[in-house]
């Protein structure tokens, strides 16, 4: 693993899905890698989303999950976090990959089918929901990463990057490295508070970071029981609520398997057992907040660390794209072609 890009949207609040299933993940990454740890705010991404996207909110969420992502552990100075509309070589040279990615690679994408579904009429499927993928491949492979951390919903989106890059690479010589998914196994896929199986925020079903903590309580409170246990007296079974799975990832495992055991012979109360759940997950996520509320004191530190992520990532994509300007046969300014023998 030599250079990673991974990227978040800010179409919401930052949850605790996002921070267990991705941020903790990064943060681990830049420590290994540094600089050569590439983390983006997709804010191009997000005007895809229709449901999401807000333009009086877009900066402002951009700004945040910046923001969290700093407070959660992830250090300007060590990586490099910036802004996906920050860094213009993405756009271009995902209008490169467009004109070599066929439609119909496009149309079998599971993600685009899904969404295009639930937009339901055509008229309200932008192209842009379409090209999403080239332009993540853009993403990537504009720093030329050999290594990108995705969820397993995102493996198709991954390969179809890898088939650009082989496309781009028979046609006009070796340019781009196909990358290799990371698929951290201790990476958990966090479900929702409703019970489904993914936090998302396009489904309302999240526990937000910095989410005021009467809120949290509220959500925690309510998470649904083991639906066959009706009575206190009842045994439960801990693997009927997301009440235990919750709590797997904030408690010491010692104590959850205690709980369990407990749950399991009716000597506990679900309502103890969300209150320890709230308490262990407040103790982690306290320092996370105390760092964002400092941070929002200082803002202009927030905004310089992009500005100079920007700045790095920009050295690395304009030679990228300097290259592939080249490679294609653009004219260069300042450089008179040299015209073909006519035959």
């Amino acid at each position: 693993m030599k250079r990673v890009l991974s990227g978040i949207q800010p179409t919401g609040e930052i949850h605790i899905g996002n921070y267990l299933g991705a941020i903790k993940q990064w943060v681990e990454l830049g420590e290994r890698l540094g600089k050569e740890a590439f983390f983006c705010i997709v804010d191009y991404h997000a005007l895809t989303n229709p449901a999401a996207y807000d333009k009086d909110l877009l900066a402002q969420r951009t700004f945040e999950a910046a923001l969290v992502n700093i407070a959660a552990g992830l250090d300007p100075e060590k990586v490099t976090l910036f802004v996906q509309s920050h860094v213009p070589e993405h756009t271009e040279l995902s209008w490169v990959f467009t004109t070599l990615t066929p439609l119909g690679d496009l149309t079998r994408m599971t993600q685009f089918k899904d969404k295009a579904a639930k937009l339901g009429s055509n008229e309200l499927i932008g192209a842009g929901l379409l090209m999403y993928p080239v332009l993540q491949a853009a993403d990537i492979l504009i720093y030329k990463a050999d290594t990108v951390p995705v969820g397993e919903d995102q493996l198709q989106h991954l390969e179809l990057t890898r088939e650009i890059a082989r496309r781009f690479n028979g046609l006009f010589g070796e340019t781009f490295p196909e990358p290799q998914a990371f698929l951290n196994p201790e990476a958990p896929r966090v479900p929702g508070i409703d019970g489904r199986a993914k936090m998302s925020k396009s489904l309302g079903n999240t526990i937000g970071l910095l989410e005021d903590e009467r809120s949290i309580w509220e959500k925690i409170r309510h998470l649904p029981d083991d639906p066959q246990r009706i009575r206190l007296s009842d045994p439960g079974d801990p693997d009927r609520t997301v009440v235990f799975t919750y709590l797997s990832y904030f408690a010491p495992k010692e104590l959850v398997e205690a709980l369990k055991e407990e749950y399991r012979r009716a000597g506990v109360g679900t309502l103890v057992v969300k209150e320890i759940l709230f308490e262990q997950m407040m103790r982690a996520l306290r320092p996370i907040r105390e760092r964002a509320e400092a941070l929002r004191k200082d803002p202009g530190y927030v905004m310089d660390a992009l500005l100079e992520g920007a700045r790095r990532a920009r050295t690395v994509a304009a030679a990228t794209m300097e290259e592939v300007r080249e490679k294609v046969g653009l004219l260069r300014p300042g450089r008179v072609p040299v015209y073909a023998a006519s035959v």
